[in-house]
């Protein structure tokens, strides 16, 4: 399995951004992570391949919207009202074996180490 990130970049506060993740390779579990400096890492959105669900993280609910494109084989996301705040490394991962559970996931948040997969990520810089 492969991902690779794109649509980082610099953009000022309240303004919008779309990431995409290109994915190749048998998934289902396709999540967003970001790690700023020094900060953990923190699962912020996923998506199931098989039935579209999705999961957010309250730091990002309503702010933030996960999509696929099965065709294309792409997930992206796309980032509103961006503040200081979310500006981080931006990771997609990805796991055959994993659902991602909304239910579960906002009692247990999201673990790097249930994904096997990882993009290089990309740099969400939000500064005025």
């Amino acid at each position: 399995v492969q991902l690779v990130e794109s649509g980082g970049g610099l953009v000022q506060p309240g303004d919008s951004l779309r990431l995409s993740c290109a994915v190749s390779g048998f998934v289902n579990a396709i999540a967003w992570f970001r790690q700023a400096p020094g900060k953990e890492r923190e699962g912020i959105s996923c998506i199931n391949r098989s039935d579209g669900t999705t999961y957010y993280a309250k730091s990002v609910k309503g702010r933030f919207t996960i999509s696929r494109d099965n065709a294309k084989n792409t997930v992206s996301l796309r980032m509103d009202t961006l503040t200081p705040e979310d500006t981080a490394v931006y990771y997609c991962a990805a796991d055959s074996m994993v659902y991602c559970d909304s239910d579960y996931l906002q009692a247990h948040n999201m673990t790097s180490t249930d994904f096997s997969s990882w993009g290089q990520g990309t740099q969400v810089t939000v500064s005025s």
